[in-house]
């Protein structure tokens, strides 16, 4: 993964990472049909409206590489609901496991970020200091937008793909982008979770919040509807929270366009869920990465033939002000502690 750490203005930032791609000599061969044209440009104007800043962040990359910005911001908008849609279907391959828990009254996010493994080479983990907002790490196989991050309140935002009901899908704000907006501009499960009412949504997808005061919610998010699912208890009493690529809520199915065990889904949501709801006395962080290891069931042991691996994994241990990450499939990956982030308030 690379590290960039970007600081200032929107567009100054956006400018150093436009930078960072010209000189790699970095080339993106968008191609997009009429409908996602037209998608991403309305879905670019909501952008606009909602998070100006995103949009000045693209346009410091376009002006630095001398793009058309119009086209660029589309094609981002696209990103995690019809950038690939072929014969009427999502072809979209994406994976995913999220979870969260308190234990010993300590507050853990875990995630293993599953794609084809081209995309670990583009990865990257950015350290954003923007004026005037929250400062945080933002992990993303792509860059403005991301899977998932920290900031410096101890705010977690996460995200996990769910294929959508094409007829559903409407211009707004996707995933990755709402990932990043809550970020920026929220401290708590209470304001992520107005926010993401607030706010034009573009597909199906969870949206897994959690905050240093030990709070969690699943948004599961539609361009219709949000429902918001609430912690499990394992055996102790303790709250935790799996999320993976599907809706959990029965109610929320009919919004799902894909099979429900789309890269087995549905097998990682129990490994994570069995793991947690027993969970005994340990080391939490070691725990956790355990679970993404695969050391308690199917997490990230996919078959080389298919095209897909876990390309990063990680652990923030948020009481302590601990992040941890592994860079790659976490069987055979170390996780390494990331100090970059200074947090603002103190543990309890």
């Amino acid at each position: 993964m690379y590290h960039p750490r970007l600081k200032g203005t929107a567009y100054e930032m956006g400018q150093k990472m436009g930078t960072i791609f010209k000189k790699s000599h970095a080339h993106f061969p968008i191609q997009l049909d009429p409908f996602q044209i037209r998608f991403g440009k309305e879905s670019g104007t909501l952008l606009k409206q909602f998070f100006p800043e995103a949009t000045e962040e693209i346009r410091g990359i376009t002006d630095v590489l001398g793009i058309d910005n119009d086209i660029f911001t589309a094609w981002m908008m696209c990103m995690g609901c019809c950038l690939d849609i072929h014969d009427g279907k999502s072809m979209e391959t994406r994976g995913c496991t999220v979870f969260s828990y308190l234990h010993n009254g300590r507050t853990y996010h875990a995630r293993n970020n599953d794609l084809p493994p081209f995309l670990k080479k583009v990865s990257k983990s950015i350290y954003y200091q923007p004026e005037h907002r929250n400062h945080f790490i933002l992990n993303t196989s792509s860059f403005i937008n991301g899977e998932e991050g920290i900031n410096e309140q101890g705010f977690v935002a996460a995200m996990t793909f769910v294929v959508p009901q094409l007829n559903e899908i409407q211009p707004g704000i996707n995933s990755v982008f709402l990932v990043r907006y809550l970020l920026e501009n929220c401290n708590s499960v209470a304001e992520g979770l107005a926010a993401l009412r607030k706010l034009p949504i573009a597909s199906s997808c969870n949206i897994i919040l959690t905050d240093k005061e030990g709070n969690m919610a699943a948004a599961e998010c539609n361009p219709l509807e949000i429902h918001v699912r609430q912690p499990e208890k394992n055996n102790q009493g303790e709250p935790f929270l799996v999320a993976v690529n599907h809706f959990t809520s029965p109610h929320m199915r009919k919004h799902e366009g894909g099979e429900h065990n789309i890269s087995l889904a549905e097998t990682r949501y129990q490994t994570a869920y069995r793991a947690l709801k027993g969970l005994e006395d340990s080391d939490s962080v070691k725990f956790a990465q355990a679970i993404l290891s695969g050391k308690h069931g199917f997490l990230c042991q996919y078959e080389q033939q298919a095209n897909f691996d876990t390309i990063w994994s990680s652990v923030f241990a948020i009481s302590d002000q601990k992040i941890y990450r592994a860079e790659g499939n976490p069987k055979s990956t170390s996780f390494k502690e990331d100090m970059r982030l200074e947090f603002t308030f103190k543990c309890r």
